[in-house]
C-alpha cells in the first residue's frame, strides 16, 4: 500500500466531500496543525476513508501530547475536526429547503447523508451494538444491547466533578447545543447542525440521533426548554410532522416519570423510518366510537394497551384521541389496580405514536399508569423485580413499540450465562442464576444452539417486560376491563 501524508491525506478528503476548493488547502492545513499539532506533518497514512484518517489524527495528537487520553477530550477534538467539513447553520439549512421544494425526500435523505459523514451520528460505535429479532407470541421482537455510548472513566468522572457548574446548554435537546465544544463532563457538538421547521406557532428543529437505536433515528425538538406534556396539541403536532417529514413515524414519550423516557424536562419527539414489531401488530377487537363514523378503531394484539386510530381526516383522529386521553386521566377501575389519581397526584397519560399506512393516517395510542406501591416499587406497571436482571430502566416510547434497548452490561452476564448453561467454568451472576437453571430445564443445550436459545430467552423476557408495563393485562379479566374503559369513552351502539 502506497502512502501518503496524513494531514494533506486528510485535507484532501474534506475538499472531496465539502464546499473547500483546492484553493482552501493551506488554509484547511493550518486549521488542522492548530487542533493537532505541527508533528502531524511528519505522519505518514495508508487510509483514505475520512473517518479512519480522523482517528489517526487523534492518535497523533495524542502522542504529541496535544490530547489528553480520555474519551471526552477525544470526542471534542473529533468533532472539531469533522467540523471542518460540515457548512454554517445558515448554508445547511438553506439548502434543506431549496431542495426540499424540488423533494422533501432528498432534502432529508441529504441531512442524514451529512449527519453520518460528519460523524455526528457516531455510525461506527452503532455498529457495536449486539442486535437480534426474536419471536413471541405477539410477533416477532428487535433486542439490541447498546454497546455503542463511550463508557466513562473514573478519571473523567472525578474531573468532571471539579468542574465548574454550568446551565449552557440547559440539557442535550436545547437549540445551544448546535456548534457547541463539549466539555469533560457534556457531549461536544461542534459538527452539530439542526433543521429549523414551523410546527404550529413555533420554529422547531430536526437532527439526527447521535446514538441511533434504529434506522434515520431523528429528534423533533422544541425551541423552548420546558418538560413534556401530552395534551391535543400533541396530536395535531404528530400528524404535522409526518405530512412534513414523509416516510417517517414520529412518537412521543409519555410525560410522567416511571412511564417516560429519560429526558422529561424538555419537549420533543422522536422518529425515523423504520418499521418496529408494534407497526405489524393486528387489530383484535374492532371499535366505534359515538360521533367517530370516519375513524376505524380497534385494540392490537400487544402485551401492553394500545387503542389503535385510523382514518384519512387527521381532525378527525385527533378529536378522538384527545376524548381516549381525557377520559383515561379521569378513569379509575380498582378491579385492576387502575387509579387516575392519588393525593392529588396524577398517574395517567399516553404514549402516542403516529404513522401513515397504505395512504391513511393512523394513531396508536399506548395508555400508561406510573403508580408505585410496597409490593412494586419502582412501579405497578412496570417491569418487575424477577425481570429487572435484565432490564429495570423505563419502558419509553421505543421499548413500548417493540425494540428492547437492553444496557451495555449484559454482554459480559450473558456470555457467563451461556458458559453456565453448558457446564463450562463460569462467573454467573447471581441475579441472572434463577433465569438460567429454568433455560437449561426447558431446553436440550449444546455449543451449536446456545446462542439461538439464549436470544429466543431474551425475547422471552422482554415480551414479560412489555407486559408488566401494560395496564390492562392479557387475561380474560384484563381485556374484560380494557373493554369497560373503552365503553367508558363512548362505544357505538
Amino acid at each position: 500500500m502506497t502512502e501518503h501524508n496524513l494531514v494533506e491525506t486528510f485535507v484532501t478528503q474534506i475538499i472531496n466531500h465539502s464546499d473547500y476548493t483546492e484553493l482552501d488547502r493551506i488554509y484547511l492545513q493550518n486549521q488542522v496543525l492548530a487542533l493537532v499539532g505541527d508533528a502531524a506533518l511528519k505522519v505518514t497514512t495508508a487510509q483514505t476513508d475520512l473517518l479512519a484518517l480522523k482517528e489517526e489524527l487523534l492518535e497523533t495528537a495524542q502522542t504529541q501530547g496535544k490530547l489528553e487520553a480520555t474519551n471526552a477530550a477525544r470526542e471534542i477534538l473529533g468533532a472539531a475536526l469533522m467540523d471542518l467539513l460540515v457548512p454554517s447553520p445558515s448554508i445547511v439549512n438553506d439548502r434543506f429547503w431549496t431542495t426540499y421544494r424540488r423533494s422533501p425526500e432528498q432534502a432529508i435523505a441529504d441531512f442524514y447523508q451529512l449527519s453520518k459523514q460528519s460523524d455526528y451520528i457516531k455510525t461506527r460505535a452503532i455498529a457495536k451494538n449486539i442486535y437480534f429479532v426474536s419471536p413471541s407470541q405477539y410477533g416477532d421482537l428487535e433486542i439490541t444491547i447498546n454497546l455503542s455510548k463511550p463508557e466513562k472513566d473514573p478519571k473523567e468522572i472525578a474531573a468532571a466533578k471539579k468542574m465548574p457548574s454550568s446551565s449552557y446548554p440547559l440539557c442535550q435537546l436545547c437549540l445551544e447545543n448546535e456548534g457547541y465544544q463539549g466539555r469533560a463532563n457534556y457531549p461536544a457538538r461542534k459538527n452539530h447542525r439542526i433543521i429549523r421547521f414551523q410546527l404550529g406557532q413555533d420554529q422547531w428543529g430536526f437532527q439526527y440521533s447521535p446514538y441511533a437505536y434504529f434506522n434515520e433515528h431523528c429528534i423533533f425538538l422544541s425551541p423552548k426548554h420546558e418538560p413534556m406534556k401530552i395534551e391535543r396539541s400533541t396530536f395535531n403536532n404528530l400528524f404535522d410532522i409526518i405530512d412534513q417529514f414523509p416516510g417517517y413515524f414520529v412518537g412521543s414519550n409519555a410525560d410522567l416519570p416511571i412511564v417516560g423516557g429519560s429526558i422529561l424536562t424538555h419537549e420533543h419527539y422522536q422518529g425515523g423510518r423504520h418499521q418496529f414489531p408494534m407497526d405489524k401488530a393486528p387489530v383484535t377487537t374492532k371499535l366505534r366510537f359515538t360521533g367517530f363514523d370516519e375513524v376505524e378503531a380497534g385494540i392490537i394484539k400487544w402485551p401492553m394497551s394500545v387503542i389503535r386510530l385510523r382514518g384519512q381526516d387527521p381532525a378527525q383522529i385527533v378529536a378522538l384521541a384527545d376524548k381516549i386521553l381525557f377520559t383515561w386521566q379521569q378513569y379509575s377501575d380498582e378491579s385492576v389496580e387502575v387509579r387516575a389519581m392519588f393525593n392529588g397526584e396524577k398517574h395517567h397519560t399516553v404514549t402516542p405514536i403516529a404513522r401513515r399506512q397504505k395512504g391513511a393516517y393512523e394513531l396508536d395510542l399506548v395508555l400508561r399508569d406510573n403508580q408505585t406501591s410496597a409490593t412494586y416499587p419502582d412501579g405497578i406497571f412496570h417491569p418487575h423485580q424477577d425481570v429487572q436482571h435484565i432490564k429495570k430502566e423505563n419502558i419509553g416510547l421505543i421499548e413500548v413499540m417493540g425494540l428492547a434497548v437492553l444496557p451495555p452490561r449484559l454482554e459480559a452476564e450473558l456470555n457467563e450465562v451461556k458458559k453456565f448453561l453448558l457446564n463450562q467454568p463460569n462467573k454467573i451472576a447471581n441475579m441472572h442464576l434463577a433465569w438460567a437453571e429454568q433455560i437449561k430445564k426447558r431446553h436440550q443445550i449444546t455449543a451449536a444452539n446456545v446462542k439461538q436459545i439464549l436470544q429466543t430467552e431474551l425475547g422471552q423476557v422482554f415480551a414479560r417486560v412489555l407486559e408488566d408495563a401494560g395496564v390492562f393485562k392479557q387475561t380474560a379479566m384484563g381485556q374484560a376491563a380494557f373493554m369497560r374503559f373503552v365503553n367508558q369513552v363512548g362505544l357505538k351502539n
